[in-house]
């Protein structure tokens, strides 16, 4: 099963939790996945659109997927990993 990494920025409506396991074949759907397990989740990371806000980025095993590539698959060992885009001044 991937996993999806969550920064505690965005632990709020898993109450915490970082790792979760979740059943899904691209990256949308895992983060969906996470969304049925933690409702709320998804809420955090995509506008009304349904496109991923400006702030927050997603890698998969490391590398970053662009905006327009959530669909991409996801291998059942695959690490989908959620940052927030910290700005300071």
């Amino acid at each position: 099963m991937p996993k999806v990494i969550i920064p505690p920025p965005y632990q709020g409506p898993t109450a915490g939790v970082g790792d979760v396991l979740v059943e899904g074949t691209t990256v949308r759907e895992c983060l969906a996945a996470v969304d049925t397990k933690f409702p709320g989740f998804e809420a955090q990371l995509f506008d009304g659109d349904g496109r991923l806000h400006k702030f927050v980025k997603v890698f998969r095993n490391g590398e970053l997927v662009g905006r327009d590539a959530l669909e991409n698959a996801v291998d059942p060992g695959d690490r989908v990993e959620v940052l927030a885009a910290i700005a300071g001044g």
